[in-house]
């Protein structure tokens, strides 16, 4: 058995030795030439990986304490073109992080502009890297705790194509159908997870 103890390297046990952009727009690819340390002793040889360069982002999970209900947009992604479900996934709100704003800057721009709905409240639940194996991306979740009696519709801006339902469920409803293949993003299904774990302390107030 493994006790729990600190990473054995940190980022000093790596050597960048070469860095191209291959492409760049909206988002960046870069190709990084590296080496590292081993776990038993010495360094790899010269290796190289392509980086998807993302940056950090914000999902917040909408929830009515009052009514007991749990806010999920709906919203094709080219990503999900071969579940077998089909490209429209149930997700949280979410957006990536700007020069000078905080989470729960995100957090809140993203509700409005994707649901309609103003958090009253946030709670910081974690933050994660989604893919670590080829992208840079940082997840940061929240929950957001508002009044989601009138929510619904279609929201998004238009200059982004964004076509996004808001759906409105019984915290119950969606609890027993957590694990049925609905919820296929990490994100929505830490929320969710982390919802159950803390539903009563929440519903009480």
């Amino acid at each position: 058995m493994t006790h729990w103890q600190k990473p054995p390297f940190t980022r000093d046990d790596v050597q960048i030795t070469q860095r191209e952009t291959l492409y760049k727009d909206f988002f960046r690819v870069d190709k990084v030439t590296l080496k590292h340390r081993l776990f038993q002793g010495g360094w790899t040889g010269e290796l190289s990986r392509e980086l998807f360069l993302r940056g950090p982002a914000v999902g917040v999970l909408l929830y009515d304490p009052n009514h007991d209900t749990v806010g999920l947009i709906e919203q094709f992604r080219a990503g999900a073109l071969a579940e077998p479900g089909g490209p429209w996934c149930m997700e949280i709100v979410a957006g990536m992080i700007e020069d000078g704003e905080t989470c729960e800057d995100v957090a809140r721009r993203e509700s409005i502009e994707e649901a309609g709905v103003e958090p009253y409240h946030m709670e910081y639940i974690a933050n994660y890297l989604p893919s670590p194996g080829g992208s840079d991306e940082k997840m940061h979740i929240l929950c957001g705790l508002a009044d989601l009696s009138q929510a619904g519709g279609i929201h998004g801006l238009d200059e982004e194509h964004e076509d996004i339902k808001v759906h409105v469920l019984a915290a119950s409803e969606v609890f027993a159908h957590l694990y049925e293949g609905r919820f296929n993003s990490a994100a929505v299904l830490l929320c969710l997870q982390w919802l159950q774990l803390n539903h009563a302390r929440l519903k009480q107030g």
